[in-house]
């Protein structure tokens, strides 16, 4: 089956500060000249896909592996992320320990916290130059309901096993004396994060896998999947194993409409800061750093000397729809300077914010994230990872490897693989409900600001999904 290529989407306009800055063109690689017949079919080329392609054929080099692509490597979430190579697992401690036992909460910290580790280590054998600095995450507690949660943060982990190599609890001056921040009663500290350029990251990586046998064809929408076939805009590829890596977008494959939500996270950059603003701001370590309201926040200090900022606060559009004009939203880019600036009074109130952008991540049912494959259809997925993928990701292309493969290892027996979510509801139920609790995050987060008490409603909220 032949066909025409399917034009990209236009990658001349920057989709985001990691893109314009990546160092090479994003012009598009050749799409899939025709049918195929290969050993794996990847659809996605994202971090996901590309780390399954990387193990994959470090363990058998002799592979045929295709990536198929619709866009660029690292068109999506994998190259417009806030850039935290974090050990965050998304889902709570006392959920892992439900699905997996006690024990196994220490065990997937430490697979997570090796994948920080992993990831910078391949970026050097690799000769990736993708900014990696491994600083730690600040988190800091503005009013006393904030500094109420960063309290039972660290007094959870201890619960769990969990010293302060995973979560150590910080003083205001200690905090202050790393993040310049307003008002701070006091912090945690996370020192499994590092700090990378994450589009560097994906196109080197791809880059890698090309360099190993791997075929990445772009321009090539896929329109179907079944067991052994994938059908795309330009021929049809026949594979023993498929591996589906969509992340964000896949609830734009025919019957996955309810697997994952899209939901938007948008981010703002600033222009280079002088060496006396850095003074006042901190972050010497290139720390990542957030507060502890219910909507996240999310920054870094970049390598080129900016500050790269983003939250959640954007609609969940009906029907899981993702559309360019949703990477930017005037009012909650509007919100985000406005955060940055009282979040960080050491900034100029002059200062310039040079990039706005955003991008669709995916969001399971539970907030849990998975990684499956079936033996008898051969086909796998991969995702879910609501925001923290950049590390998971990597564990989970390890994981899908060894499935393939069928070789039973430490990463095979974690309790996000071989588990699936439930199923979003249907619409309007889906759009009525994921907006609501946006809606409900953000009055919480007003109302601890102005009483210091904690929000009862996003407290009932935390509670469902931990338990």
């Amino acid at each position: 089956m032949g066909g025409v290529a399917v034009k990209p989407a236009d990658v001349s306009d920057p989709l985001s500060l990691w893109h314009e800055s990546v160092g090479e063109p994003l012009a598009p690689r050749a799409p899939l000249p025709g049918d195929r017949a290969v050993d794996v079919a990847i659809v996605g080329a994202g971090y996901t896909g590309l780390w399954t392609a990387y193990y994959l054929l470090q363990r058998a080099p002799s592979l045929r592996i295709a990536i198929l692509e619709k866009e660029v490597a690292g068109f999506g979430a994998s190259g417009r992320n806030g850039g935290w190579c974090s050990g965050i697992f998304p889902a709570s401690w006392r959920r892992v320990a439900r699905d997996g036992g006690i024990e196994t909460v220490g065990r997937l910290q430490a697979v997570m916290n090796a994948a920080v580790d992993e990831v910078g280590a391949v970026a050097t054998r690799e000769r990736i130059d993708c900014d990696y600095h491994k600083g730690g995450y600040i988190s800091v507690a503005r009013n006393p309901a904030q500094w109420i949660r960063a309290q039972a943060e660290v007094a959870s982990a201890r619960q769990w096993g969990l010293g302060e190599d995973t979560l150590a609890l910080l003083s205001s001056d200690d905090a202050c004396r790393r993040l310049g921040a307003s008002n701070v009663l006091g912090g945690t500290l996370a020192s499994h994060c590092a700090a990378i350029h994450p589009a560097k990251l994906v196109r080197g990586l791809a880059r890698a896998v090309e360099s190993r046998g791997g075929r990445l064809y772009e321009g090539t929408e896929v329109t179907r999947i079944a067991p052994g076939r994938v059908t795309t805009s330009n021929g049809t590829v026949t594979a023993e194993t498929i591996v589906v890596a969509t992340e964000g977008y896949t609830a734009s494959l025919p019957g996955r409409h309810r697997d994952l939500i899209p939901m938007y996270s948008l981010m703002v950059a600033t222009e280079r800061l002088a060496p006396d603003t850095w003074a006042r701001v901190g972050l010497e370590g290139r720390e990542t750093f957030s507060d502890k309201r219910h909507l996240r926040i999310y920054g870094q200090r970049t390598a080129d000397g900016r500050i790269a900022f983003g939250g959640r606060g954007a609609p969940y559009h009906f029907g899981s729809r993702i559309r360019p004009e949703f990477d930017r939203h005037a009012g909650v880019h509007s919100m985000l300077r406005r955060t940055l600036l009282d979040l960080l009074p050491g900034l100029p109130r002059e200062v310039q914010f040079t990039h706005a952008w955003g991008g669709a991540l995916g969001i399971p049912r539970d907030w849990y994230p998975s990684v499956h494959f079936d033996q008898t259809t051969r086909i796998g997925f991969a995702g879910g990872y609501v925001g923290d993928g950049v590390a998971l990701s990597n564990v989970a292309g390890r994981a899908l490897a060894d499935l393939i493969a069928d070789s039973a290892s430490e990463l095979t027996t974690l309790p996000f693989v071989q588990r699936r979510s439930g199923r979003w509801e249907p619409e309007p139920l889906r759009w009525l409900g994921v907006n609501a609790v946006t809606r409900m995050f953000g009055s919480a987060d007003r109302a601890e600001a102005r009483t210091g008490k904690p929000a009862k409603r996003a407290a009932w909220f935390w509670r469902q999904l931990r338990h």
